[in-house]
């Protein structure tokens, strides 16, 4: 769905990403090309709101909300800006891990841990959720709190709302944050968060919120705003538990591949038994036998030179909150590191580079034209195209790990020669 190898990241991807059921179309880790900037004006935000106003009445929302919440807001053509530039930097996954995992987030997560160690107890005995982590989706999505985003969120959906390159999707959850609002869980001065409407310490949407967000406190608001983390972190765990944590089991481990292993094996969408893993010849990457935690896949988000994981029922729970690969990981392996477990012990090919926007592009051209199926040409690095890549590595006797790499792209004949 997203790029899977090529992280493309904002500059605070790695403290403000945006939790969700319902994602962003363009999430920190998407490959969409840099738009050109909106034409929105203040005059014509404030004939949108009239519009809107109507269509919010008659979904429910009362007059009430509406003018506590809607008076006096603004256009913000910053919001609009960062919105049209999201997709300036590109990292491999190792370079995005040694910041996701340095050692300060993991130390800091090792304090945070501590200071919430009664209320992640709870957390876990509740919804059957590693405390560790909920813990690392909080540092990567607020720093452990501290970049909570500091956007008034109504007025930063409306913004984009308007501006309409995602109207409806941004509309709807203008919507969903009007009736958080209504139901009194906070107001709409305390309702700040990221310029893309994520809000708190672990960054929900306004739609999920309403899915998921739970009252842990026991107060009568579920709030995830303030400086008390304990609803933001019970609602992360629910949010987990409802799309089928499997308690006790890992996200997935790293893993050593035997000689000759068939690449064409790895991937998502290969699914076996451990047992067959495990008789093929994969073991621990610190060596011993390989855990039993239901059907399982092999992943290598560096290609075939770099780590090896394992991946298990609970890697794709954690995609329901970030689809890229590498943010899987990167909590995965936080979680890991903040309980005391080693680093990855792999090394990464970090003499190569991550393919630019217009790098992927031709990439998809020139597999296209030469018969492998990509699915389109959108820059993402998703299931088909991998697919794809492997297959052209195949049929050149290259090794075929689906890494779309600088080497494939010019391996392949441009388009139409």
């Amino acid at each position: 769905m997203w790029n899977r190898v090529a992280i493309v990241l904002m500059l605070a991807a790695l403290t403000a990403g945006m939790a969700r059921a319902q994602q962003v179309p363009d999430t920190p880790v998407a490959g969409e090309a840099v738009l050109s900037e909106g034409t929105g004006t203040e005059a014509g935000f404030q004939d949108w709101l009239t519009g809107f106003r109507e269509r919010a009445l008659g979904a429910g929302i009362s007059s009430a909300t509406w003018e506590g919440a809607m008076t006096g807001l603004h256009y913000l053509p910053d919001v609009v800006h960062k919105d049209r530039h999201q997709n300036e930097f590109t990292k491999t996954i190792w370079d995005y891990l040694d910041r996701a995992v340095s050692e300060d987030r993991i130390a800091s997560g090792r304090k945070a841990v501590a200071r919430q160690a009664e209320v992640l107890a709870r957390i876990e005995a509740t919804y059957g959720v590693d405390g560790k982590i909920v813990a690392a989706i909080w540092g990567l999505e607020s720093a452990y709190g501290a970049v909570r985003g500091d956007v008034q969120t109504v007025e930063a959906l409306a913004t984009l709302a308007y501006d309409g390159r995602r109207g409806a999707f941004f509309e709807s959850e203008l919507l969903a944050a009007l009736t958080i609002l209504q139901k009194g869980d906070v107001t709409a001065k305390a309702m700040r968060g990221s310029w893309a409407g994520a809000m708190g310490h672990t960054q929900f949407m306004p739609s999920s919120f309403l899915a998921h967000a739970v009252d842990f406190t026991g107060d009568g608001k579920r709030d995830i705003w303030s400086d008390d983390p304990t609803d933001a972190l019970a609602s992360t765990a629910a949010y987990l538990a409802g799309f089928g944590w499997q308690k006790g089991a890992p996200w997935g481990v790293e893993v050593t591949l035997p000689k000759g292993f068939d690449y064409d094996l790895s991937g998502e969408r290969v699914k076996k038994p451990v047992a067959d893993w495990q008789g093929m010849g994969l073991r621990l990457a610190g060596g011993g036998d390989l855990p039993d935690h239901g059907a399982a896949s092999v992943l290598l988000p560096g290609g075939a030179r770099g780590a090896a994981f394992l991946i298990f029922q609970n890697f794709h729970v954690i995609e329901r909150y970030n689809t890229a690969d590498a943010y899987v990981i990167a909590v995965g392996h936080l979680a890991d590191r903040i309980g005391g477990g080693p680093a990855i012990r792999a090394t990464w090919p970090r003499e190569l580079r991550a393919l630019s926007f217009d790098e992927r592009v031709a990439l998809q051209r020139r597999l296209t034209a030469a018969g492998f199926d990509t699915g389109g040409i959108d820059s993402k690095m998703g299931p088909k195209t991998i697919a794809a890549v492997k297959a052209f590595q195949k049929a050149r006797g290259m090794v075929a790990d689906g890494y779309p790499s600088l080497a494939v792209l010019e391996a392949l004949p441009e388009a139409g020669e």
